[in-house]
């Protein structure tokens, strides 16, 4: 008896910590399983390409843990972030490739340049700006949502619901102030491998 409690504490661990990833609430990064229109399977199974990505990537260098950002959308990979020399980001590609399951990368790593803190809170701005148009705005699920913003270039990966609310994200980042572009890799709910039913 003892031993199947074990077994199932662990079991549930397990399934919490692939779960977890899309869970981290309504302003977290991830996307909220509550509102996430992907099937429970998918997203354990992104859950699981994402880990296995991270890990790896810090086996390469450690340093990636703090310089490189990955998510996992229906098989989908995108990494952005910063490398000192144009060979990582190929290598770093190459990991994110050879990830089991994976369906597409895209690749928005930039290569580094002499730290601007001017700049860096520029972005932070930017980007704590979109975060809260997008929860302000009732139309649209806040939490499908990732925000990343380099150089006034807003990057945004998340999971629509209809063509209309993926058009309202966009127009809202459009509308943030000293926003040079915006980068969407946002895809419906119909565009998904498996949805729930």
């Amino acid at each position: 008896m003892k031993n199947k409690l074990i077994l199932i504490i662990i079991s549930f661990s397990i399934l919490m910590g692939c779960a977890g990833t899309g869970s981290k609430g309504l302003f977290g990064t991830g996307v909220s399983i509550a509102f996430d229109p992907r099937s429970l399977g998918t997203q354990i199974d992104d859950s699981i390409m994402h880990k296995n990505l991270v890990t790896r990537l810090a086996l390469k260098d450690k340093k990636y843990l703090l310089t490189i950002k990955t998510k996992v959308l229906d098989g989908r990979i995108f990494v952005t972030g910063k490398v000192d020399n144009p060979e990582e980001k190929l290598q770093i590609t190459k990991l994110a490739w050879e990830t089991t399951g994976v369906r597409s990368v895209k690749n928005d790593i930039n290569i580094k340049e002499k730290f601007n803190f001017k700049q860096s809170v520029k972005d932070l701005l930017i980007t704590s700006q979109l975060r809260t148009a997008l929860v302000l705005n009732k139309s649209i699920k806040s939490a499908n949502y990732n925000l990343d913003t380099y150089k006034k270039k807003i990057f945004i990966y998340g999971i629509a619901f209809t063509s209309d609310e993926r058009s309202k994200v966009i127009n809202e980042a459009k509308q943030i102030l000293d926003v040079e572009d915006v980068v969407a890799s946002i895809f419906l709910v119909e565009d998904l491998r498996i949805q729930k039913n």
